[in-house]
């Protein structure tokens, strides 16, 4: 099943909460570059929101190089951001709290 799309307003005023998140308005899907101390960091943090991502059914579009990952969020099925998009980007941020330097 999948989540509604937010409107206008709703998207608005949920990205609002995530200031570290860009809109990409074309895609309806918001990203984020995150940069570690090392790739072991990196790929602990991206572990880490792998398994918020299995348990809620909503994967990431994401790129990992060395000590960077970026990640898009989106949801395909609705056309665009939905409540999962914003559920799984406060849990990479929450991931990235623990493991920056």
């Amino acid at each position: 099943m999948t989540a509604p799309r937010f409107t206008s307003e709703q998207s608005r005023a949920q990205r609002a909460t995530l200031p570290q998140w860009t809109h990409d308005a074309p895609r309806d899907a918001i990203a984020r570059h995150f940069v570690f101390a090392d790739f072991t960091q990196a790929f602990a943090f991206m572990t880490a929101v792998a398994r918020v991502a299995e348990r809620l059914g909503h994967h990431p579009e994401w790129r990992n190089v060395y000590d960077q990952v970026d990640i898009v969020l989106t949801t395909h099925d609705a056309g665009g951001l939905t409540a999962l998009d914003i559920e799984l980007a406060r849990a990479a941020d929450t991931a990235y709290d623990r493991f920056k330097d």
